[in-house]
């Protein structure tokens, strides 16, 4: 009878301990961009951020999404990678608005220059919407020809996650050649690193796929690699590196 009570009070918290779980995946990835993307709003400046990392994140949960096609996987992962598309791209209109009303005299370039030295530096928010869905039409094509093939759907699932592992190595690029953190938000940092290190607990208790879990650790990784920067440049300052100004030195959406 006691053992009756027990489990009738045990079921119902699994539940919800499961639901918060994977309401955790599915939006907790994007909350560690709220403070960065309230800082860049508030100073209308984006230069201590990064635009490569959407594109990491875009290409990515691009990947992952047709990934689950060849391979299903939990519906809260596939969910968060919709979310954080669309977060991705949220950020990208306000840096690419910010810089462009920062830019004085400066020529404007656009997706379909195809000019290699300014991809990822346009001026309309607009072009970066036209490479994202140009890159989706492609490489989901792709995916529609071989879907039937076990290495090429592994093979996809790897390159999502491998991408996504490197999410990081912009902004620690980035700082490394400013021999500073400034302008990148410190929060923002804290929860990549407390976000990744719950997902790959996540990824191995609910035995994602295995591409999942590597992912989690390269990710883990690299925000204590950035984490380790926040000290190094703040209890020892160093002169930024010297290297040539780009044309579009306020890239660094």
């Amino acid at each position: 009878m006691e053992e009756a009570g027990l489990e009738w009070l045990l079921v119902p918290m699994q539940q919800l301990v499961s639901w918060g779980a994977a309401g955790a995946m599915v939006f907790g990835g994007v909350v560690p961009y709220i403070p960065q993307y309230r800082d860049i709003r508030r100073t209308q400046n984006a230069e201590g951020f990064s635009s490569y990392v959407c594109l990491v994140l875009l290409v990515a949960n691009i990947l992952r999404i047709l990934f689950w096609f060849g391979r299903r996987f939990e519906s809260p992962l596939l969910w968060q990678s919709i979310i954080m598309i669309i977060t991705m791209l949220l950020m990208l209109k306000l840096c690419t608005e910010v810089r462009v009303s920062n830019e004085l005299n400066v020529k404007r370039r656009s997706f379909a220059d195809f000019d290699l030295n300014y991809f990822w530096h346009w001026s309309k928010f607009t072009d970066y919407v036209q490479c994202v869905l140009t890159f989706t039409g492609v490489t989901g094509y792709i995916t529609y020809l071989w879907l039937d093939s076990s290495l090429f759907v592994e093979t996809l699932g790897f390159l999502a996650v491998f991408t996504e592992a490197m999410l990081g190595i912009p902004q620690l690029y980035r700082n490394h050649r400013n021999r500073s953190t400034e302008g990148m938000s410190v929060k923002m940092v804290l929860m990549w690193t407390s976000g990744d290190t719950f997902k790959t607990v996540y990824f191995i208790l609910n035995q994602a796929p295995f591409q999942f879990s590597i992912c989690g650790l390269l990710q883990v990784f690299v925000d204590v690699a950035i984490l380790l920067q926040v000290h190094l440049y703040s209890q020892y300052p160093q002169r930024a590196a010297p290297h040539a100004a780009h044309p579009g030195s306020a890239k660094a959406l």
